[in-house]
């Protein structure tokens, strides 16, 4: 098992890599004016170059890059550009937010998912065909208009949840709860219908399985053996789709947090990459890629003590 873990971690680690040299190579090809924006148009241009030299745009991108990733490795991802803030600072005003959204997310995901996913397998008919629909039409429909008809009906119409704004969780635990209700609802319609359909296939596959049916032979209780061995068995594919979902809602926070008006990292990354502040938009995808490696790695290890044969994978 530790073996399986470091070989997980060390792919991780060199993901990360990876994805910072490629992503600071990508923010150097413009070649924008740095020293200009910040200091206005009408300065003169021995002070922009001086200015771009304080900054170290006047040296090579791998220079550049080296100089970063030696403050990076230390916990010292810089300060903005524009507005002179630390970066870890900045992230950690905006990261409980978005953690807000996508754990609130992941858990529904993950027991509503399983409930119908189990549920239509075992009943089948009606009830299977039921969900099947329920599961595309919810996967078929675009993120940005379930979030405005979740806004119109429940916050504009009806009232009961706020429909901009967020209330910290140490501030008040039900003024958190009411200003998270609504974008987790509205991300997790998509989440639930491919993770469901996941979990109903995976659940048929392994209760037409020789074992199943020796188990239900020897007169074990039917409840004994879907939670105990079918659910355990199909829990695994379930898991990497859970883990893919994940990775899709940092991506998808974005757009729900701009409506809804939450102070979070997608909103951020607009603000900070419309600026180029390549120190902030470094620092916001490293904890976006250091977020998907720690959770793939929660899943390869989920994954690895319900089937011990994947961790020889």
């Amino acid at each position: 098992m530790l073996t399986f873990l470091a070989r997980r971690l060390g792919a991780g680690i060199l993901l990360l890599l990876v994805i910072s040299l490629l992503t600071f190579v990508l923010l150097s090809i413009p070649h924008a004016d740095v020293g200009r924006a910040l200091l206005g148009q009408s300065a003169p241009q021995a002070a922009v170059d001086a200015k771009n030299a304080s900054l170290g745009l006047d040296r090579s991108v791998l220079a550049q890059y080296g100089d970063w990733l030696s403050h990076a490795v230390r916990g010292d991802l810089g300060r903005s550009w524009f507005t002179g803030e630390d970066v870890w600072s900045a992230l950690g005003t905006r990261l409980p937010v978005t953690l807000s959204l996508v754990v609130g997310v992941t858990l529904v995901t993950a027991v509503l998912s399983l409930l119908l996913g189990v549920w239509a397998a075992v009943r089948g008919g009606l009830v299977d065909r039921c969900v099947q629909v329920l599961s595309v039409v919810g996967y078929a429909l675009p993120g940005f208009l379930v979030t405005l008809v979740v806004v119109l009906v429940f916050a504009v119409r009806l009232g009961w949840f706020p429909a901009i704004g967020y209330i910290p969780f140490t501030q008040s635990v039900s003024g958190w709860l009411s200003t998270i209700t609504l974008p987790v609802a509205a991300l997790s319609v998509g989440a639930v219908a491919g993770v469901a359909q996941q979990v109903r296939g995976s659940v048929l596959d392994v209760l037409q399985r020789d074992f199943v049916r020796t188990l239900r032979a020897r007169g074990l209780p039917p409840g004994r053996v879907l939670f105990r061995h079918v659910v355990r068995n199909a829990s695994a594919p379930a898991l990497t789709v859970l883990g893919l979902q994940f990775v899709g809602l940092l991506g998808g926070a974005v757009l729900v947090e701009q409506i809804f008006g939450l102070p979070g990292i997608g909103s951020m990354t607009v603000q900070y990459t419309t600026r180029g502040d390549v120190p902030v938009i470094m620092g916001l995808v490293m904890v976006s890629v250091a977020g998907v490696v720690v959770v793939n790695l929660l899943v390869d290890v989920l994954v690895g003590v319900l089937n011990p044969k994947a961790r020889v994978a």
